[in-house]
């Protein structure tokens, strides 16, 4: 009877254990599978109406219809874009907390020490959404009509040229930066308050050259009041045809793209990233989103969290070098 006593005991907590242990991966197991059982925020880390705003409430949508729950953006604003960034990288890793990601998400970290997070460290990538090119332009009073020309000049004379940017520590100045290393130029940077107001300062005459992109700036150029002289990516854009690519103006190796992602903060489980990344890669294609893509003049990323951390990390790492090569010091 003790013998059978004691058997009795062991085999129940043995029993109890394998309960103890198989009960995580239950549950673990059935959450994915209803999710998402509450409303999901995505989180823009700019203001209403923006361009990153406008891409977040789209994926909101087509995430909600394409996963049957509730998506909901919420914008956090400030810092260029730190602020939202900070604060999704402190939620819970649960997966109802997404950041919806922009070119600043890496230039800001690159650049900015007080940027407050690691783009690689404190989020998990869900997956690409769309990329597209800036595009550089000029005024018509430089009479400058190619990369070349531009080039030529800034040698020619050094910190006459003044450039435009959505704000320092930003693509639109970065790219700047990268232009100056590559080519060995020195080209007056003005921070501005976004594209819109450092363009009509360009079609003024107060600054010769901003890179923008090709929405913002495409009303001015088919109006005729600026010179489009390259886009920034390899390869030309669909969106402007007749607009050479850096690599056809002579610049090898100059890529430089504008992208929106999603990314959720470290640590969020692997099964609700694919869940997300699945349905994610089949609202990039929709039609409807396809649509806008070309409106956006962008193109769909489609693919998987390890090839969005692969660009992440591209991205930053790249930035950072121009950061350190050209000695910038961002407060």
């Amino acid at each position: 009877m003790g013998m059978d006593s004691k058997y009795f005991r062991r085999s129940a907590v043995v029993a109890g254990l394998a309960i103890t242990l198989m009960g995580p991966v239950a549950w673990a197991q059935s959450g994915t599978a209803s999710f998402p059982e509450r409303p999901v925020k995505i989180v823009v880390p700019f203001a209403p109406g923006a361009g990153t705003d406008a891409m977040g409430r789209l994926m909101a949508q087509k995430l909600g219809e394409v996963m049957g729950g509730s998506f909901v953006v919420e914008n956090r604003t400030g810092a260029s874009g730190a602020i939202g960034t900070q604060f999704v990288a402190q939620q819970p890793a649960d997966g109802y907390t997404l950041l919806l990601v922009a070119s600043p998400f890496t230039t800001v970290a690159a650049s900015l020490p007080t940027a407050g997070y690691d783009p690689l460290k404190s989020f998990a990538p869900v997956g690409m959404i769309a990329s597209g090119p800036l595009v550089w332009a000029t005024n018509l009073q430089t009479g400058i009509n190619t990369m070349p020309e531009l080039v030529a000049y800034a040698k020619q004379k050094p910190g006459v040229l003044n450039y435009g940017s959505a704000g320092a520590g930003g693509v639109n100045h970065l790219v700047l930066e990268l232009l100056k290393a590559k080519t060995g130029t020195f080209i007056t940077h003005i921070p501005y308050r976004g594209v819109a107001p450092a363009a009509m300062d360009m079609v003024a005459g107060q600054v010769q050259l901003v890179t923008g992109t090709i929405p913002a700036l495409l009303p001015l150029i088919k109006d005729g009041r600026i010179k489009p002289l390259a886009v920034t990516s390899a390869k030309r854009s669909s969106a402007m045809p007749d607009v050479p690519s850096m690599a056809e103006a002579g610049f090898k190796g100059f890529d430089v793209l504008n992208y929106f992602a999603l990314a959720a903060p470290a640590g969020t489980p692997t099964a609700v990233l694919d869940k997300l990344n699945a349905a994610l890669n089949k609202v990039v294609l929709l039609p409807e989103v396809v649509a806008r893509f070309k409106l956006d003049a962008v193109d769909a990323m489609p693919g998987t969290p390890a090839a969005q951390a692969k660009f992440i990390e591209a991205d930053y790492r790249a930035w950072r070098e121009v950061v350190q090569v050209q000695n910038l010091k961002i407060e």
